[in-house]
């Protein structure tokens, strides 16, 4: 009988252990997530200004950096990463119904906006029927340049084809009768030697180590167009979204990069 009592103790006992073992294992997954960048200076805001705070709260945060954008928001519907900074909500919606995903919008972050650059020319003043604009080559980045353009009374968009779907056949004479050359996003800037004008997303003038506020024009970028923290809908609940969220709001990632004048031209979020 004792030998017995002392067997069901034992077991018992490997069973608590087992228990507290899986538990802890829960509450460190709890505490893991990837979460994706492409290139230009969102990465280099979240290492220095976000990362630090989720450390300190005990989290364990996976970086993976593409050296293409188009290869983000499949890698998030594949669960190969759970959160992404680097779309607007228009570019997102699109990609959703064009991919089959559920991504949602998690949290506003800075946001670079579009200007036009130009090393060929001083001024806007200085444009011409037959000069070459280069422009982003993915749709609705690309449509959101040539808002710029229409803007500024150049061209006119016809609105045939918008977001994902936008061709560069919705674009018409005003002003102007111009060229367009479509250029990866990453890359406009790389461009200018050899365009009249260039449309530069500004998380890569930053990232060149130039000033948004020095373009010849900066975009006033509608609400659906600014960058934000993005993550799978089935995911809005779990606590490392929450604290993801809460870290683009907390004071000291505000007082980082408000003290960090790089970022100067950067659109706040409104909840700031």
């Amino acid at each position: 009988m004792k030998y017995l009592k002392f067997s069901l103790i034992l077991v018992i006992a490997v069973l608590l252990v087992a228990c507290g073992k899986d538990d802890a294992s829960s509450d460190s997954d709890a505490k893991k997530f990837t979460i994706g960048f492409g290139p230009g200076t969102y990465e280099e805001i979240f290492r220095g200004g976000a990362l630090p705070i989720l450390e300190k709260k005990g989290y364990d945060v996976e970086i993976k950096s593409f050296s293409q954008t188009d290869q983000i928001n499949p890698a998030m519907k594949d669960g190969d990463i759970q959160a992404s900074v680097f779309q607007s909500t228009a570019y997102m919606n699109s990609i959703n119904d064009k991919i089959d995903a559920k991504m949602i919008k998690n949290n506003d972050v800075p946001t670079a906006p579009q200007s036009v650059w130009s090393k060929k020319h001083k001024s806007l003043d200085e444009v011409q029927d037959g000069q070459t604009i280069a422009v982003p080559n993915d749709p609705v980045n690309q449509e959101r340049a040539l808002r710029i353009l229409e803007g500024l009374g150049w061209i006119k968009l016809d609105n045939k084809t918008t977001g994902v779907n936008f061709k560069l056949s919705s674009v018409h004479p005003d002003k102007y009768d111009l060229k367009f050359s479509e250029v990866a996003a990453p890359q406009v800037l790389r461009s200018l030697e050899d365009v009249d004008y260039g449309i530069v997303n500004g998380n890569y003038i930053a990232d060149s180590g130039q000033k948004i506020s020095d373009a010849l024009v900066v975009e006033k970028t509608p609400d659906e167009h600014k960058v934000m923290l993005s993550i799978n809908e089935a995911d809005k609940d779990k606590e490392w979204a929450k604290a993801l969220r809460e870290t683009y709001r907390d004071p000291e990632f505000k007082k980082w990069f408000r003290e960090h004048k790089e970022y100067s031209g950067y659109i706040e979020p409104t909840d700031w």
